[in-house]
């Protein structure tokens, strides 16, 4: 016997699969703390409402994933999902955060080698066994 719970349960089970046409995966990596703002492009036609709602956010200002998935009240992997359709379209683009930009005003826009260095170690501890490719060039 179902109770009133499990009924909105199951109505917020269908409404996250609708949303997300049936995936379960984003085609983006995308952190908690993925930073997003506007890009140039335009959603593509068909595009769920919250499409509508996450773009509408980032033009206030940049949002997190965390942030954007708390203020629709969605999943996050759904969000995630519907942000990887948005970074397609080049609705939206991946902010560089304050905390990675460059001190200097005149200083070149290019990570650091600090934070290149970082996402390095970060990448070898996530991926031990990885194929190691000589640097081009």
């Amino acid at each position: 016997m179902s109770t009133h719970g499990d009924a909105a349960e199951d109505s917020t089970f269908v409404r996250t699969y609708t949303l997300t046409r049936g995936r379960t995966r984003p085609r983006h990596l995308l952190g908690l703390d993925t930073v997003l703002d506007v890009g140039p492009g335009r959603p593509g036609p068909g595009q769920a409402e919250e499409c509508d709602e996450i773009l509408a956010l980032c033009r206030d200002h940049r949002r997190s994933v965390t942030e954007l998935a708390g203020r629709l009240g969605r999943p996050v992997t759904a969000v995630k999902i519907l942000v990887s359709d948005l970074l397609d379209a080049q609705a939206l683009v991946v902010s560089v955060t304050a905390a990675y930009a460059a001190s200097d005003a005149d200083a070149d826009e290019r990570p650091t080698t600090h934070l290149l260095a970082a996402l390095s170690v970060g990448l070898k501890r996530k991926f031990p066994d990885a194929i190691a490719y000589r640097q081009a060039g």
